[in-house]
């Protein structure tokens, strides 16, 4: 499939879409987490747009299993998974009866002190627990604000690499997420050429469907998640509106202070990442300037210069302390 037609920066025509494909957004977010609606308003929503719809909870399952009872809106089982780093992960289950498998035996046992809180398990293991099932693994908004997305500045490039790997593709567009930051996912769509996504992130009714991705197969489970598997899904959506994202971070505002302990932890551990990371990157620019014959000359020339300054300060001290 050409790449180049598969991601669209633009305002989905969902009318236009649900009559040829199969159109889900497969991210949201219910009251069972940070978002502001109960299952019956999110699946009413999704009845008036005619899509399907994927609510996939931070560590949580009931919004999920709610829904598949609402049998009148196509779902797709899933849960977005908070790693002990602090990187996300969205897993989608062909069986609702996996989905929760999964959470009793992989997430529940791990949980923090709410919600919201990291698990203790790190991204490799959840990917590899994820792995004993038949399901689909995301990396969501791989570029976002600090910790959340697993492009950031706690993993190595090689461990990168390797999480990369393991998982089934990335989110490409997030419409809760910075225009620069879904450019930056789309393109790492593009180099990896593994299965791509698009959701809105939504945790207010008003953003549903303002990012999708779409199949061309019949509405089931297995066949829009084979096609996303398969590399057959394409997405289409923008950033939401002001207003609506003002409205969703209202949404998340009280999730956010009773997880304030764990998200302090994890800033101060992902600043010391970054710190970290830059003096790194600082060092190596420097080496590759004195790499440059005519840069090493010059330093090498005040160093000398430096060590001489030195020791003509130093050299006086020390005959005098060895005469007297």
């Amino acid at each position: 499939m050409d790449n180049l037609n598969r991601i669209q920066f633009e305002a989905p025509r969902l009318d236009v879409l649900n009559s040829d494909h199969t159109v889900v957004d497969l991210h949201f977010h219910s009251h069972f987490s940070d978002g502001a609606d109960s299952v019956a308003d999110i699946a009413q929503r999704a009845r008036q747009l005619g899509i399907g719809i994927a609510i996939t909870d931070h560590n949580a399952i009931d919004g999920a299993v709610e829904l598949d009872n609402h049998a009148d809106v196509f779902s797709v089982p899933g849960i977005e998974v908070t790693s002990r780093e602090g990187a996300h992960i969205l897993v989608y289950f062909y069986r609702i009866d996996d989905l929760k498998a999964f959470y009793s035996d992989d997430v529940r046992p791990y949980m923090g002190t709410t919600v919201m809180s990291s698990i203790e398990l790190d991204v490799e293991s959840i990917l590899r627990r994820a792995r004993k099932y038949n399901s689909v693994v995301i990396f969501p908004h791989p570029y976002s604000a600090a910790f959340t997305g697993i492009c950031n500045h706690s993993f190595s490039d090689l461990q990168l690499h390797r999480l990369l790997a393991m998982a089934d593709g990335v989110e490409v567009i997030n419409s809760e997420n910075l225009k620069r930051w879904n450019l930056k996912s789309a393109l790492l769509g593009f180099n990896l050429d593994r299965a791509i996504t698009g959701g809105s992130d939504g945790h207010s009714v008003q953003q549903m469907g303002s990012s999708v991705t779409y199949v061309t197969c019949e509405r089931s489970r297995k066949a829009f998640l084979d096609g996303v598997s398969r590399k057959e899904a394409k997405v289409v959506g923008t950033e939401s509106k002001l207003f609506n994202k003002i409205q969703s971070n209202s949404a998340k505002l009280k999730n956010s202070l009773n997880n304030y302990p764990d998200l302090v932890e994890k800033n101060i551990r992902y600043g010391k990442s970054v710190v970290r990371f830059r003096t790194r990157r600082a060092a190596e620019k420097v080496w590759q300037l004195i790499g440059d014959k005519h840069v090493r000359k010059a330093f090498y020339f005040v160093a000398g210069l430096t060590f001489l300054k030195i020791n003509y300060n130093v050299l006086p001290l020390i005959m005098f302390s060895l005469s007297t």
